[in-house]
C-alpha cells in the first residue's frame, strides 16, 4: 500500500488582488504560492461552482509546462472549505486540491491546501507508483 504524504501549500493572495482590510474571504483573483506557482480563479457562482487556470512553476520538465485549466468548488461561508482540480495541460497527470481560505490576523487572505497528484500507469502493474 502506498502513503500519500499530505504536502502543505500556502497560497499568499497576490499584491493587489484585494484589500487587506477583507473580513469575508473571497477566492476570487490571483494567487501566488511559496514555490512561484500562481492560480487565477474567476467569479464564483451563487453555487460555490468557480473555475480558473493553474500554472506551476513545479515539474518532472519543467521545459514543457504550459497554464492549465481548473474547475473547483467551495462553501458559501466567511472562511470557505473549497477543492479544485488541475487538468495538467502538458502532461497526462491531474491534480486535486482540497484546502480553506482563512483571514488572518493582518486581514490578509490566506490559502491552506492539501494535493494529491495522480500520473498515468501505462498499465496496473505499474499503478503503485502513479499517485
Amino acid at each position: 500500500m502506498v502513503q500519500a504524504t499530505p504536502f502543505l501549500l500556502l497560497l499568499s493572495l497576490a499584491l493587489g488582488a484585494h484589500g487587506l482590510s477583507a473580513k469575508k474571504c473571497n477566492l476570487v483573483g490571483q494567487w501566488k504560492n511559496d514555490l512561484g506557482s500562481n492560480m487565477t480563479i474567476r467569479a464564483v457562482d451563487e453555487k460555490g461552482n468557480f473555475t480558473g487556470t493553474y500554472n506551476t512553476s513545479v515539474a518532472f520538465n519543467p521545459g514543457k509546462i504550459k497554464v492549465s485549466p481548473l474547475l473547483g468548488f467551495q462553501h458559501l461561508t466567511d472562511q470557505p472549505t473549497f477543492g479544485f482540480t488541475v487538468n495538467w495541460t502538458f502532461s497526462d497527470s491531474i491534480t486535486v486540491f482540497t484546502g480553506q481560505c482563512f483571514v488572518d490576523k493582518d486581514g490578509k487572505l490566506v490559502l491552506k491546501t492539501m494535493w494529491l497528484l495522480r500520473l498515468h500507469a501505462k498499465g496496473i502493474q505499474d499503478n503503485w507508483n502513479a499517485t
